[in-house]
């Protein structure tokens, strides 16, 4: 069996979700998940004024089943039927990537969450989450669900170009060895917020990280962290250097399965999550 066929504890929806009643097509689903969710930082985008409490609390829902939770409290009706904004999960583009992968497992697509950079968004590469899906061919393919309708990006949302979205080994190499500006990788202006602005080689890494447990079934929020404290580029050693180096590196999925067994790169029951709007939290996470 497919291992990415398999719910993980983060997408797993539990009792909530009757796949029953879901179309199998990807762009099906990847249609109905934009429709269920807006982003925080949209408001402007579909006229709407989030209230504050939505901004803050929604996107702190780790697992899937929360998410389904929201939806139907704020609207018990068919996942298949558009909602007003004042109806959907207020979420960041994670849980956008996380409930279409939930969606995709369920109805017999195997799929999982890929963290890295985009350059649809802005000049910059902006941290984002999109999901990845397999063809039946065996190969990957990238899907944004999040601009899968509502923006005008230019290329097929069901198969963003490698090039438009780099996964996150694919950027820290493009730092170190093709020359990018690690300056210009990260968040700027976070959800509105003028000079709230994370970037750099140590952001990257990060996100290789959170990229890395991703592909091993532990799917963080954003701002998730653990191991030494890296918050700018000065505090990245010779060692660590190295380290994320052999992860960007890996080729293949089994050997990305042994890397993760590293405890340094082992996700550990306790982390740390620096929140946009709670501060700095540590986090026990939930294993089933």
């Amino acid at each position: 069996m497919d291992p990415y066929l398999k719910q993980t504890p983060y997408s797993d929806p539990g009792d909530a979700l009757d796949p029953g009643g879901l179309p199998r097509d990807p762009g099906q689903l990847a249609s109905i998940v934009r429709d269920l969710i807006i982003h925080r930082g949209e408001g402007p985008r579909f006229g709407y004024v989030i209230p504050e409490e939505r901004v803050h609390e929604d996107a702190e829902s780790r697992y899937a089943t929360e998410v389904l939770r929201i939806l139907v409290e704020r609207r018990d009706a068919p996942l298949t039927e558009r909602r007003a904004p004042a109806e959907r999960f207020v979420g960041t583009c994670r849980d956008f990537a996380l409930l279409y992968c939930s969606l995709l497992r369920a109805t017999g697509t195997a799929a999982r969450l890929r963290c890295g950079f985009a350059r649809y968004f802005d000049a910059y590469y902006a941290d984002h989450w999109v999901t990845e899906f397999r063809l039946p061919d065996g190969s990957w393919r990238l899907a944004d669900p999040q601009v899968h309708h509502e923006y005008d990006i230019g290329f097929d949302p069901m198969d963003v170009p490698r090039d438009q979205f780099l996964v996150a080994g694919d950027a820290w190499r493009a730092c170190r060895e093709g020359g990018a500006d690690p300056r210009r990788f990260g968040v700027f202006d976070l959800n509105g917020i003028e000079r709230l602005s994370y970037h750099g080689l140590w952001f990257v890494r990060a996100d290789v990280l959170r990229d890395l447990a991703a592909l091993n079934g532990v799917e963080l929020l954003p701002w998730d962290a653990w191991g030494p404290e890296i918050l700018d580029d000065d505090a990245l050693d010779a060692d660590e250097l190295t380290l994320i180096d052999s992860v960007a590196a890996a080729g293949s999925e089994d050997e990305l399965r042994r890397l993760y067994r590293d405890p340094r790169l082992t996700v550990p029951d306790e982390i740390v999550s620096y929140t946009t709007y709670g501060g700095v939290r540590k986090v026990t996470l939930g294993r089933t």
